[in-house]
């Protein structure tokens, strides 16, 4: 295997964002994680799955919660592809439509065996697409989980996906969130103690409160995770945690784990990188073999490129 690139947060129902990802270019024996939120429709994602599978292989996919999001039924109907009924399902049916038309394209998903990494130069680590959801737990200790949203709510701050991001068939996100830890935790663990291999976890949201850096919008980190992944990079050994969401693009090592958000965002959020004649192949960020450790004069890294 070659180089393993990363990439989230593509957000292609933006017309500049979907022109941007057409000039993808071809990584022969290269592979991409795509981190979650590549839009809100079937059709984003067969636009990404199908030239990023021209471009890399493999690939891997873990969802966002716009992946997630399902529209009033009726505008979902109305729409004149074969993808109106997955747009019109809810919660788990939503993702597992999602994972279905992924392996249509082969893309590797959470719903598969994890794959072990070798470069041929005896550096392996095994690669883990995960899907977590959050649970409003990334919140100040006087919040209660009862006040959170209103808490969220005296700054102007409501996510979109307490009105789009169905539970079904759980009555909370909270509980499909618990649902996806238990079955999570056991996979990673098995991961590390069989392979004898540092893990390569790849997640939509941050594992880590205190990687949420979001100052326009502080109170939005109820949306961003779960305290309870929060050692999961020493408890699993990984060597490199692949994150997005937050449209924040930064570096950082906590141990001996670094963590990589490599959202793109939208449009006007990597203006900057393009005023520079960066395009989309130059946000992409390296993730294997990458830096060997962390750099001694620097805590985080902001990424505003590559």
């Amino acid at each position: 295997m070659g180089k393993l690139y990363a990439i989230a947060d593509l957000h292609l129902g933006h017309a500049a964002n979907l022109e941007a990802w057409k000039l993808l270019r071809p990584h022969p024996g290269d592979a991409l994680i795509i981190a979650g939120d590549i839009g809100e429709k079937m059709e984003h994602l067969r636009q990404a799955f199908d030239l990023a599978t021209k471009c890399f292989k493999p690939v891997f996919w873990v969802p966002g919660n716009h992946e997630l999001y399902t529209y009033p039924q009726g505008a979902a109907q109305a729409l004149s592809n074969p993808d109106s009924k997955s747009d019109a399902a809810e919660g788990e049916a939503k993702y597992m439509a999602c994972v279905d038309l992924a392996h249509q394209y082969g893309v590797l998903t959470p719903e598969d065996e994890y794959m072990t990494w070798d470069n041929g130069e005896g550096s392996k680590a095994v690669v883990c697409p995960i899907f977590t959801l959050y649970d409003y737990s990334f919140r100040p200790p006087d919040v209660t989980r009862e006040g959170a949203v209103n808490w969220a709510m005296e700054a102007d701050i409501l996510a979109a996906d307490e009105s789009l991001l169905h539970p079904t068939p759980h009555a909370t996100r909270d509980e499909w969130c618990d649902k996806l830890i238990q079955q999570t935790e056991p996979r990673l663990e098995k991961a590390a103690q069989d392979s004898g291999l540092p893990l390569i976890i790849i997640n939509h949201w941050p594992l880590r409160e205190d990687l949420v850096f979001i100052p326009r919008i502080p109170r939005f980190s109820l949306w961003c995770g779960t305290k309870r992944t929060e050692d999961w990079h020493t408890r699993f050994n990984a060597k490199v945690v692949v994150t997005g969401h937050l449209h924040v693009r930064r570096t950082d090592w906590k141990e001996s784990t670094r963590f990589e958000e490599v959202s793109l965002g939208y449009p006007r959020q990597w203006e900057r990188a393009k005023m520079t004649g960066k395009g989309i192949n130059e946000m992409l960020r390296e993730i294997l073999p990458g830096p060997e450790k962390s750099p001694l004069d620097i805590g985080t890294e902001w990424r505003h490129y590559g």
